[in-house]
């Protein structure tokens, strides 16, 4: 707010984004309650910059044609931080829309990190291993059973207080709304089933790079599968709704000419809604392991995402042809970079750590740089730097 003239921020539904802009503006305009609000946008616009500010403009997608206004009277003005605009939904590219460049800057919100949440101690500091300092700590802050709980629960601020029985019910009808009404809110008719489906297609590959044809199979059932270009409209739409991010492929400067795959890596912007879509628990997850490994790679990918969005940094994933991957690369703009492997188990922390030397011995430092750190992220124990220099962390010590 004190470096441009309006704050877009971005992210699912009830992440949080107007609670928190709330802290900051001094007049809220709800677009998506208040219907003399969006007819003064086209009778007496001028009305609604006649406010104190900062001005906030909850759920602006509801009104596009508040983002031309808003850039016009930051051009007017010549002043910063006097309008939050709030959107759990990015409206289609609009010609008619001018770029926000220089005027407005996005922030994506996403639901909360363990360390927001109280479930982290935070002794690790993601900052800290990017500059190359050893961190050690205790993730004491929550037992194997708990953390299993969290992820069922997820990162949701209405669900801090709630069992799991409360935060599954909230999120089957949190789900059934995204289904049935937030996705034909986008201006395009889909099929609730096969919105349903492609999230649980999602959530059974989470971590995992899916190839098109196979998901086009999950989603279209027993009816066969789906057109491609269905199917991509069906994954656009959640992703303009903030529910799910990709992990791009990392491209290093590398010493050998192993070919790498550019496919992406698929994630839900919290790992309950994948739960949620395939309608299992705790329970389940503490009866199959193997599955719910996958479940804990997307909760520390929200994490990491977090802890790295205030450096500016960059998720990616790095695969070779020859079978050998890295989870998470963060990526810095000043070229520092990090690399991690996600182990819910402690006792694939050796194999994992052996994983990590052999990547980073691919890498030409002399034109990319050496690694801040190399990390296991696990689920429980003590965070450290072992004798190889490869760091151990539980998630629950993790933090900014």
């Amino acid at each position: 707010m004190n470096g441009i003239g309006a704050v877009l921020i971005e992210g699912p539904k009830a992440c949080g984004k107007t609670a928190t802009a709330l802290r900051i503006a001094k007049s809220t305009v709800r677009l998506d309650e208040d219907e003399s609000a969006r007819m003064a946008l086209t009778l007496a616009p001028d009305q609604l910059f006649d406010q104190p500010t900062p001005i906030l403009f909850d759920e602006w997608q509801v009104e596009p044609a508040i983002w031309n206004r808003v850039r016009r009277n930051i051009d007017d003005r010549g002043q910063r931080g006097l309008y939050i605009l709030t959107g759990s939904a990015t409206p289609k590219d609009d010609a008619k829309r001018h770029s926000g460049a220089g005027r407005i800057g996005t922030l994506r919100m996403r639901p909360m990190s363990l360390f927001e949440s109280g479930h982290s101690s935070g002794d690790v500091s993601m900052r800290d291993l990017l500059n190359g300092h050893t961190q050690t700590g205790s993730g004491a802050a929550l037992n194997f059973e708990d953390l299993i709980r969290r992820i069922v629960i997820g990162g949701w601020p209405s669900l801090m207080d709630a069992d799991e029985h409360e935060a599954r019910s909230w999120l089957r009808n949190y789900l059934t709304q995204i289904a049935e009404v937030d996705i034909h809110a986008l201006g395009a008719r889909r099929d609730p089933r096969n919105i349903n489906r492609l999230m649980a297609a999602l959530a059974r590959s989470a971590g995992q790079a899916v190839k098109v044809t196979e998901l086009a199979k999950d989603v279209g059932g027993p009816e066969g599968p789906i057109a491609r270009d269905s199917l991509y409209a069906y994954l656009d739409a959640l992703e303009r709704l903030h529910l799910t991010e990709n992990a791009e492929s990392w491209r290093p400067h590398m010493r050998s000419r192993t070919r790498l795959r550019a496919a992406p890596i698929r994630y839900f912007d919290d790992p309950s809604v994948g739960l949620a879509a395939l309608g299992i628990g705790s329970a389940e997850l503490l009866a199959d392991l193997r599955a719910t490994g996958f479940h804990f790679e997307s909760l520390v990918m929200r994490d990491l995402r977090i802890y790295t969005q205030p450096l500016a940094g960059t998720i990616g994933a790095w695969r070779d042809s020859d079978g050998n991957e890295v989870d998470a690369v963060v990526s810095l703009p000043d070229d520092r970079w990090a690399a991690f492997e996600v182990k819910m188990s402690p006792t694939a922390v050796d194999e994992a750590a052996a994983s990590l030397l052999h990547f980073a011995s691919k890498i030409d430092v002399s034109k990319h740089g050496a690694p801040g750190a190399l990390g296991v992220i696990t689920s429980t124990g003590y965070a450290g730097r072992r004798p190889d220099g490869v760091h151990v962390i539980p998630i629950s010590a993790l933090g900014p």
